[in-house]
């Protein structure tokens, strides 16, 4: 480790692991993406690469930028070597703004044009959104149990970022097994492979072999060619004006909006856990102004800081990871390349890389916290869970409609809930627990993890926030509504009652637990 104002390098040789790794992170939310605005949504590809592609690139080039001189700086206050923040394109908040606010736009209107607009307009407002939770970012992180933010974070990463990518390994096991072993073994094994070659270009380099040999994937150079980067300034005013005159849009804006600073406050916490101080006000107004520069651009989608920085870290990465990938997914966005790539990489060849950042996220949270906090980082992690089952089970409905299916009933009707429930599906409270999901799991970490300190107002305070979330829509609803009282508000209210009162009349003699840790705890073989 150096010490001294300017001894820090942007480069080390953990950089060049770690760009594969952003790299394919990236690469995979752009191919999303760039699908489903083609194929779902019909977009032409004038719009996907001409101009969404190009202006997400805009918004990863200024944020890489910003957070490569946050790192500098951390670097010269602390006068030691530091991993510069991961960023890119949030992916929770890609889907929700996919099927949100795109989709339903082009579904009512058939008009694909205008389904851009609105989401552009959309991210631009989001982007305002997500820069003033840096009024709030640096209190809440202040109160907030470190618990409560990894807990939620790990739940998303369990889920989303590596159960849906390893489920892809395995529905193409033949490419998705040959890049899989290599991440293990380089990335996660951490041993040395051939040549010194990065563990993510090789699995890469050998998915991608594999899925050309058996035909899988193709050479092609359509949609090869140059895409500069435009505002569009009239597009943008005509989507923001079509959101206030459908103001029930912003009901999915800023819940997730919401989410989407509460995440970049997470991940610069997960940062902190693994040794890198980055101040959250300033990383919560990046993730904003990198998000409207984006829209301005042509991109919809919101950006933030990463989860997975404790993995890059840990590869010995500085800043030149991030520097690389704000180099060269810009250079691939204007010049067409995405669309080169998207035939030419399978995602199954990719997947591996996101299922070893779940798994690093996941593994430093449990080095990060005290081991009595684990249950509420467990705890925190639950909400995720019914929110990937109510995303399936509405895919489910989805598909048999799409295949033919009739009389079928909608998801959510009291005779199909009725018999789901029957089946031991438990549709309602999985629905409760998934709306709002990352805010619940937070909630309920902190609220745990400050009882086990014995915080017990500190407690009380979250279960009386989450009432008043829960009363107006913000979690454990499908909109926000005028303050109402629900049987899960009240919940909440009754619980931040009990932890109020309870102090008052609690003894100091009684704040341990009398019984003996189940580790040390003798039982006989009888019983």
């Amino acid at each position: 480790m150096r010490v001294g104002r300017n001894d820090y390098t942007l480069f080390s040789r953990g950089d060049f692991s770690a760009f594969w790794a952003l790299f394919t992170d990236n690469l995979v939310n752009l191919m999303v993406l760039a699908g489903i605005c083609q194929f779902v949504f019909q977009m032409p590809a004038d719009i996907v690469y001409g101009k969404i592609v190009p202006g997400a690139a805009i918004a990863i080039l200024a944020g890489v930028a910003a957070y490569v001189l946050l790192a500098k700086r951390a670097a010269a206050q602390h006068g030691r070597d530091v991993t510069a923040l991961p960023y890119g394109i949030s992916t929770p908040v890609m889907f929700v703004y996919l099927f949100g606010v795109i989709g339903p736009i082009y579904w009512a209107t058939n008009d694909p044009v205008l389904a851009w607009q609105v989401g552009i307009g959309a991210g631009f407002m989001g982007g305002i959104v997500a820069a003033l939770g840096a009024l709030v970012g640096p209190w809440l992180k202040k109160v907030t149990p470190r618990a409560g933010m990894l807990g939620t974070l790990c739940g998303i990463a369990l889920v989303f970022i590596g159960t849906v990518p390893l489920a892809t390994v395995f529905e193409n096991p033949f490419i998705g097994f040959a890049s899989m072993i290599i991440i293990l073994w380089g990335l996660v094994g951490r041993f040395r492979l051939p040549f010194n070659i990065p563990a993510g270009l090789l699995a890469l380099m050998v998915g991608t072999g594999v899925a050309l040999a058996t035909g899988q994937s193709s050479i092609s150079f359509e949609g090869v060619g140059f895409y500069p980067p435009v505002p569009y300034v009239g597009d943008l005013i005509a989507g923001i004006q079509h959101l206030f005159n459908h103001p029930e849009l912003f009901l999915v804006l800023v819940p997730v909006q919401i989410y989407n600073f509460i995440e970049t406050m997470n991940n610069v916490e997960s940062a902190e856990a693994a040794g890198d101080h980055y101040p959250v006000a300033t990383c919560q107004i990046t993730d904003g102004v990198g998000t409207m520069i984006g829209a301005l651009f042509g991109s919809p989608f919101p950006t933030t800081a990463y989860i997975g920085h404790p993995a890059y870290k840990r590869m010995g990465a500085h800043a030149g990871y991030v520097i690389g990938v704000g180099v060269v997914i810009p250079l691939a966005a204007f010049f067409g390349l995405l669309a080169f790539l998207n035939n030419l990489i399978p995602v199954a060849a990719a997947a591996p890389v996101l299922v070893f950042v779940a798994l690093s996220l996941i593994t430093n949270t449990a080095h990060a916290v005290r081991t009595d906090h684990m249950a509420a980082v467990t705890i925190a992690m639950m909400p995720h869970v019914s929110s990937f089952l109510i995303i399936k089970w509405g895919s489910l409905i989805g598909a048999l409609g799409a295949t033919g299916a009739t009389g079928m009933l909608a998801l959510g009707d009291p005779k199909l809930t009725a018999a789901l429930l029957q089946q031991g599906a438990h549709y309602e409270g999985h629905l409760a627990l998934s709306q709002g999901a990352i805010l619940t799991g937070l909630i309920w970490g902190a609220i745990v993890a400050s009882v086990i300190d014995g915080k017990f107002r500190n407690a009380g305070g979250f279960a009386f926030a989450a009432f008043a979330m829960a009363s107006v829509g913000i979690i454990h609803s499908a909109t926000l509504h005028w303050p109402e009282l629900t049987t899960v508000s009240l919940g909440y209210l009754i619980a931040a009652a009990f932890l109020f009162i309870y102090p008052i009349f609690h003894r100091e003699d009684a704040a341990e637990p009398e019984a003996e840790p189940i580790a040390t705890a003798q039982v006989s073989p009888g019983e």
